[in-house]
């Protein structure tokens, strides 16, 4: 059980990972198969575990993450959250909860020396539009460039490699430094070289990052300390049922992949 209290406690940076929108299936069957052996040595025993989103599409996932509610387990007990907005007087916290006194999480981490640092991909983090600044703006810096989003077949590295120049820069300061990966976001048909985007077109932008998540974890623990958080905002559906997209409360929509681990 990770005690987040001691955590911010010590100072000790945070990464926040979301890959977005990976279902759970295609990060299982891609771990099991053996396709991102990368990111397999470094999750906890056992890899990824299922969890339920709060949010069917980024926007308000996203929100709901830095309100402080990470997805939950698929089952009535849970354990104690990660952090938590100071609550009324009548509800207790257990001790391993950060609880902090500010509006978000970002803003709260502040209160204690973090430095907030966006590195966005899909475009609600592009300032591109009036609802692309929404999030950006929670941070107290945020990089977004076009080669970040999807489209572009090369966006994982293009990402870990300013997210590591970035976080060198407040190597005396913790961070709070999130990255939201646009490869397993729709366009990836290409990492198949299809027209269609399929779950297994998914897996296949899923094997293309693995390398690049992989780096970014390694480079940053070879210093000091980090609580690693990666998780999904939400999943797609791909015709199940009929369904396609998200915004739905499909199974394959709500299930996402999620791990937690202070290396």
């Amino acid at each position: 059980m990770i005690d987040a209290a001691e955590i911010i406690r010590t100072q000790t940076s945070i990464l926040f990972v979301t890959l977005d929108s990976l279902r759970y299936d295609t990060a299982r069957t891609a771990y099991d198969n053996g396709l991102t052996p990368h990111l397999a040595s470094l999750l906890p025993e056992g890899g990824w575990e299922r969890r339920q989103t709060p949010g069917t599409f980024t926007l308000p996932a996203h929100i709901a993450f830095f309100s402080g509610f990470l997805p939950k387990l698929p089952q009535p007990e849970q354990p104690p959250r990660l952090w938590e907005c100071r609550p009324p007087a009548f509800k207790a916290v257990p001790p391993q909860t950060f609880v902090f006194d500010a509006p978000n999480l970002l803003a709260g981490l502040g209160q204690h020396g973090y430095r907030s640092i966006c590195v966005g991909g899909v475009t609600y983090f592009s300032r591109e539009t009036p609802l692309g600044s929404v999030l950006p703006d929670l941070f107290d810096e945020d990089h977004w460039r076009p080669e970040f989003c999807s489209p572009e077949p090369d966006s994982t590295r293009r990402q870990v490699d300013h997210a590591l120049e970035v976080a060198e820069h407040h190597d005396g300061r913790p961070v709070y430094l999130f990255v939201n990966v646009s490869a397993t976001h729709v366009p990836h048909s290409h990492y198949l070289g299809d027209s269609r985007d399929t779950a297994a077109s998914q897996q296949a932008a899923l094997a293309y990052a693995d390398t690049h998540l992989a780096r970014l974890i390694t480079t940053l623990t070879a210093k000091k300390r980090w609580l690693i958080i990666l998780c999904a905002d939400h999943g797609d559906a791909y015709g199940e049922d009929g369904y396609h997209g998200r915004g739905i409360a499909h199974p394959v929509v709500m299930n996402v992949p999620y791990a937690a681990m202070v290396r």
